[in-house]
C-alpha cells in the first residue's frame, strides 16, 4: 500500500475496512472507481450523473444488449474523453480494480448482480426494489453487513431535502402522533399487448438477461422495460414506482420492522394484455407493538395504472394522519401541513434529488456512514411491495411473522416469500 493511499484511507476513515475486505486502486486524485451494470432506462441518469462529478470515474459498462452497450459507451467516451471498458457478463467487471457498481438492471438481477458485487469487495448502489422476492432482501442485508460496504438503494427520496424535512417534522409531532400513513400510484401506463414465443434479436444475449432466473421463451414484450410485469422478473408497478412512495410512507409512520397482518384486493381490471400483475391494487398493513403505548398503526397502498388523474393534488403521493391534523406530500413537489379544522400550516416544496443520492453514497464511501437508503431500509420497503403482491395472488388476508419472515399458516402464500431460480446457475444467491 503506498504512503499516498495510506494518508487518503485515514482522511477518509476507511482504514479498518481497507484492512478487511476494502481495496481500491488510487486514482486521479482519488475518485471513486465505477462500473455501470445495466445500460437501459434509469441508468442513463446515472451515467450522466457520474460524468458530471469529479469525484468518479466510469471505469467499465457492463451490459447485455450491444446496441445499449455502444449507446452508453459513446456517451461516456464524448464526456470523458476515453472509451471505458465494455463486458456483457458482469464476472468481468467485479473482479476488475473498481470500488463500486450502480446496478439498474432487470429487478430479478438487482440481489444477485448486489451480493456478487459485495463478495467482490465492492460498495453497491442498487435501484429499487432492491429485491425480487423477501428472501433475497435479506440475504442482501446480510451480505452488506459481512462485506462491511455501502449499499445505497435507489429510492433517492430519502437524499430530497423536502422529504427529510418533512419526515423530521413528523417526528417532532407536526401533526400528533401518526397513526396511519397512505401511499398512491395514480398513472396510465401502456398496453403491453399479447404475443407468442419468438427469437431474440441479434444484438440481445438473452441467455445472460435471464440470469438466474428460470429459463424461458423471449417475447417481444418481455423487454426492455416491459419485464416488470411479468412475475419471473418484476414486482409490479407496487415494486416499480409504488416502491418509492411506499417507503416514504413506512419512513414517515416511524415503524422499523415488518407488518403483522396484510390484506389486499386487486387485479386486471382494465388491460386485457400479458401484464400478469394487478393493474389495480389496494393493500392494507397492519403493525403490532407490543412495546409501544398505542397497539396499532396503519399502511395502506393503492394503485390504479390505467387512471392518470391526480388526487390530493399529486399523481403519486403520500397522506400521514395524525392525532392532532394531516400531512400531504407528493415526492414530486413538496409537503402541506392540515391541522385541526383543517387550518394550513407549515409546508415546503421540493423534488427527488438524484445528485443528492450520489453524493450521499460517495460520502459514506468516504466516511463510513450509514446511508440514506441502506439495504435494511431497502428492504423494509421491498418487503411490502412484494407482501402486497402476494396477498393479491393469493386473494386472502396474509399473517406474516415479522422475526422469521414467514408468512403464517398459509402453505401457498409462504411459498411466494422465495422464488424458483435456474438450476445450478452461477448466480443463484447463496442460502435461499
Amino acid at each position: 500500500m503506498t504512503t499516498h493511499r495510506r494518508s487518503f484511507l485515514a482522511r477518509t476513515g476507511l482504514a479498518a475496512l481497507a484492512a478487511g475486505t476494502y481495496a481500491r486502486a488510487a486514482g486521479a486524485n482519488d475518485r471513486v472507481r465505477l462500473s455501470m451494470i445495466g445500460c437501459g432506462g434509469m441508468m442513463r441518469h446515472h451515467i450522466a450523473q457520474a460524468l458530471k462529478s469529479k469525484d468518479v470515474e466510469i471505469v467499465s459498462l457492463c451490459e447485455v444488449d450491444s446496441d445499449r452497450r455502444a449507446q452508453a459507451t459513446k456517451t461516456v467516451e464524448k464526456s470523458a474523453g476515453k472509451a471505458p471498458k465494455t463486458e456483457k457478463d458482469m464476472r468481468k467487471v467485479l473482479n476488475d480494480s473498481i470500488d463500486a457498481v450502480f446496478i439498474a438492471t432487470p429487478d430479478h438481477w438487482h440481489t444477485p448482480a448486489a451480493i456478487l458485487a459485495l463478495e467482490a469487495g465492492k460498495h453497491v448502489y442498487v435501484e429499487k426494489p432492491c429485491s425480487h422476492n423477501i428472501r433475497e432482501g435479506r440475504l442482501l442485508v446480510e451480505a452488506a453487513a459481512k462485506a462491511k460496504k455501502v449499499v445505497q438503494v435507489g429510492t433517492q427520496t430519502r437524499s430530497s431535502e423536502h422529504a427529510k424535512e418533512a419526515m423530521q417534522a413528523l417526528k417532532e409531532g407536526v401533526i400528533g402522533e401518526v397513526l396511519v400513513a397512505k401511499a398512491w400510484n395514480s398513472q396510465r401506463r401502456k398496453d403491453i399487448g399479447k404475443t407468442k414465443p419468438s427469437d431474440p434479436p441479434a444484438n440481445l444475449d438473452f441467455d445472460l438477461w435471464l440470469g438466474p432466473a428460470p429459463k424461458v421463451a423471449y417475447r417481444k414484450n418481455m423487454l426492455p422495460g416491459i419485464w416488470r410485469w411479468w412475475y419471473n422478473f418484476g414486482v409490479g408497478d407496487m415494486g416499480n414506482d409504488g416502491v418509492h412512495d411506499i417507503d416514504l410512507a413506512r419512513w414517515g409512520l416511524g415503524v422499523t420492522t415488518h407488518p403483522d397482518t396484510v390484506a389486499a384486493v386487486g387485479g386486471k381490471y382494465f388491460f386485457d394484455d400479458d401484464q400478469q400483475f394487478p393493474d389495480t391494487q389496494y393493500v392494507v398493513f397492519e403493525y403490532t407493538d407490543d412495546k409501544a403505548k398505542r397497539k396499532k398503526k396503519q399502511l395502506i397502498y393503492e394503485h390504479r395504472i390505467w387512471s392518470p388523474y391526480v388526487q390530493e393534488g399529486h399523481e403519486n403521493g403520500n397522506a400521514f394522519y395524525g392525532t392532532k391534523g394531516m400531512l400531504i406530500l407528493g415526492k414530486g413537489s413538496g409537503w402541506q401541513v392540515f391541522g385541526e379544522k383543517n387550518k394550513p400550516g407549515k409546508s415546503m416544496k421540493g423534488k427527488p434529488d438524484l445528485p443528492g443520492h450520489h453524493a450521499n453514497f460517495l460520502a459514506c464511501i468516504r466516511d463510513g456512514k450509514a446511508p440514506a437508503a441502506s439495504a435494511e431500509a431497502g428492504h423494509l420497503s421491498a418487503a411490502l411491495c412484494h407482501l402486497g403482491n402476494i396477498a393479491c395472488r393469493v386473494g386472502r388476508q396474509l399473517t406474516f411473522d415479522p422475526v422469521k419472515e414467514a408468512i403464517v399458516g398459509d402453505s401457498d402464500a409462504n411459498a411466494l416469500v422465495k422464488r424458483k431460480y435456474r438450476e445450478g446457475h452461477w448466480a443463484v444467491p447463496k442460502g435461499v
